[in-house]
């Protein structure tokens, strides 16, 4: 198991957003965390990537405890996030941003920083195209892309996406969840937060429905899918 979770309680002063949640990411595959607004989904991403203080429970990294261990200690073992809103550095170019992605890494002069890059722009070719852009300038959707390529940058062995859909058009959202199943057959494990659980249960090999803070079902994205009351809930009776 590449990323276990077990008992993880996170406050938000007295208010407890992550109440007692346990679950696991084998290596290689994609795992997603659905639920509604305010369900616990962004808070779990943000403690797995060190930037929220554990309460009670542990996180641990291929067997390693990483509870306590700092944010920048989490990329440097592998593990890499897209937050929420993209988070791009507005006023850095395209390419600029892709080096803040590495800032951990020791060989940015290296063939296998070049070969990084390149993968990059062969996964978003807009993004080759707007190299010396201005990242602020951008629409939406390349923000987006961007940021997917910069949390790469740090060649994660579990990259976290944090809602990669928000704010995108219909087509544009087909086209990230694309490239996320490009990303993971390319060899990088995925946990995927989504609202859009349709297209997050399509491609997840596992799945787990946050609710008001806690795990209330857990299977494969199919039987999730498949599911009339996860239909009902999260997917308006289709998928």
């Amino acid at each position: 198991m590449l990323l276990e979770v077990e008992g993880l309680c996170v406050n938000y002063g007295h208010i407890e957003a992550i109440r007692d949640i346990s679950f696991g990411v084998e290596e290689g595959t994609i795992a997603t965390l659905i639920g509604a607004n305010g369900a616990g989904k962004t808070t779990t991403l943000k403690t797995l990537s060190g930037l929220r203080k554990v309460r009670a429970g542990t996180v641990k990294f291929e067997g390693k405890d990483i509870t306590a261990l700092p944010p920048y200690e989490r990329v440097k073992l592998g593990i890499s996030q897209s937050p929420e809103g993209r988070g791009i550095f507005p006023g850095m170019t395209v390419t600029e941003n892709l080096d803040m992605g590495a800032y951990v890494r020791t060989d940015r002069k290296s063939a296998a920083y070049r070969e990084d890059v390149e993968r990059v722009f062969t996964l978003f070719p807009r993004m080759e195209e707007r190299r010396t852009q201005v990242a602020g300038t951008m629409s939406g959707g390349e923000q987006q892309m961007l940021a997917i390529g910069r949390a790469l940058m740090a060649r994660p062995r579990l990259l976290l996406l944090d809602e990669p859909s928000m704010g995108l058009a219909p087509m544009l959202i087909q086209q990230i969840f694309g490239i996320i199943t490009e990303i993971n057959q390319q060899g990088t494990t995925v946990l995927l937060v989504e609202q859009n659980a349709a297209q997050a249960l399509k491609r997840a090999h596992t799945a787990h429905i946050l609710e008001t803070g806690e795990i209330v079902r857990s299977g494969t994205g199919a039987e999730l899918a498949g599911d009339d009351s996860v239909k009902a809930a999260y997917l308006g009776g289709d998928v």
